[in-house]
């Protein structure tokens, strides 16, 4: 499977996961892109989001990152962890806002990654943290 099929694939995946919590979001077209989903809220906030997904337990590229960025930008970490064909397994996902994300990054001589083993070692408040995106109703 290709790089861009993978990354595909991690944005159809976090908008279909948006879609089931009641999220008004569209995703953006193109490569090479900054904002690939863009998430409407019931008090007119709205908030980007960047998916970078993996086939593999890698770490993430992070070249195209600009920190900081507006508090209202988040950065999703999809990993199908080898299982990218296996229908049935649901990746890890962390959900990162943007400017948090710069405690995950590797700065190398040619390029930067958000290293996984740091969001394995210290990002465990952002696995799965979809509530960043349900609007708040003001019920219940």
């Amino acid at each position: 499977m290709s790089k861009y099929n993978t990354n595909r694939a991690s944005e159809f995946y976090v908008l279909s996961m948006l879609y089931r919590m009641g999220a008004e979001a569209s995703l953006t077209l193109g490569n090479k892109k900054s904002v690939d989903i863009i998430v409407s809220l019931s008090d007119s906030k709205t908030l980007t989001v960047d998916v970078k997904g993996l086939a593999g337990p890698y770490d993430w590229p992070a070249d195209n990152i600009r920190l900081p960025a507006a508090d209202t930008h988040y950065i999703v970490l999809v990993s199908f962890d080898r299982k990218m064909a296996d229908p049935l397994y649901a990746p890890n996902v962390w959900i990162v806002p943007a400017n948090d994300l710069k405690d995950f990054i590797k700065q190398f001589r040619t390029r930067k990654d958000v290293s996984r083993s740091l969001i394995l070692k210290n990002g465990s408040k952002y696995l799965n943290m979809w509530g960043v995106f349900v609007p708040d109703t003001g019920e219940g």
